[in-house]
């Protein structure tokens, strides 16, 4: 399952700091878009705009045909920090977040033991956080958006905590997952590499307030040294 995204004459501001300049953004269905930037260039204002959390000051965004007024549950959202509940297990922490659905207490357990397998926890959902590595925690919430089987799947800087190791395999997995999924995909990183070997599109986000410094198709492999090269030149002038 997966929805268009649109971004269409987006601005935003927090007080009177313009933080977001006029941007135009299509991610079609299905995709897998890494916006990438540096610190303060606006792409978690984006990605907040896209989950609802924040009002654009101009312009509107749309999932599908409905425009975003708020959060939903056709948007999830993976945050950096996993915001786990230490006194519940994975499967516990899984099964809080289905409620808001208003789904009854055994499709809730399903769903999430479903969800704690399908990034390879299964033999962990009973088990605390304090339990489980950094990268297992990750994968909880990982397995706590795709829980609410979501059209659109908004990641901000999700493994920016973890170590080398470990994050590959977290993208392995992710990009595993899109595949199987097909659900819309909006991945926020400030790792060049990190965003060739996941996204089929980088969308390079820069300057004050942020805007649209360029926008790539990823060719199959992502080894591509001459758009590494392209994307780190947009960066540094920006």
């Amino acid at each position: 399952m997966s929805l268009e995204v649109r971004l269409e004459g987006l601005s935003a501001h927090y007080g009177d700091t313009r933080v977001l300049d006029r941007t135009d953004l299509r991610l079609p269905a299905g995709s897998f878009t890494a916006l990438l930037g540096p610190s303060g260039c606006g792409k978690s204002t984006v990605l907040n705009l896209v989950a609802g959390f924040v009002r654009a000051s101009e312009g509107r965004v749309t999932a599908g045909s409905a425009p975003v007024r708020g959060p939903g549950p056709e948007r999830g959202v993976v945050f950096q920090h996993y915001a786990l509940f230490p006194w519940r297990t994975a499967r516990g922490n899984v099964e809080f977040a289905l409620k808001r659905l208003g789904l009854p207490r055994p499709e809730r357990r399903r769903r999430a033991l479903a969800a704690l397998a399908e990034v390879g926890l299964a033999d962990g959902a009973e088990k605390y956080p304090a339990q489980l590595s950094g990268g297992m925690q990750q994968r909880v919430a990982l397995a706590r958006a795709l829980a609410a089987e979501p059209e659109v799947l908004l990641m901000d800087e999700p493994f920016g905590a973890l170590d080398a190791l470990t994050r590959t395999r977290m993208q392995h997995l992710l990009r595993t997952l899109w595949q199987r999924r097909g659900t819309t995909v909006l991945f926020v990183t400030h790792d060049i590499d990190e965003a060739l070997a996941l996204a089929e599109r980088v969308i390079v986000l820069g300057g004050t307030p942020g805007r649209i410094l360029a926008d790539h198709t990823v060719p199959a492999g992502s080894g591509d040294p001459d758009l590494r090269a392209l994307i780190a030149h947009h960066l540094g002038s920006d």
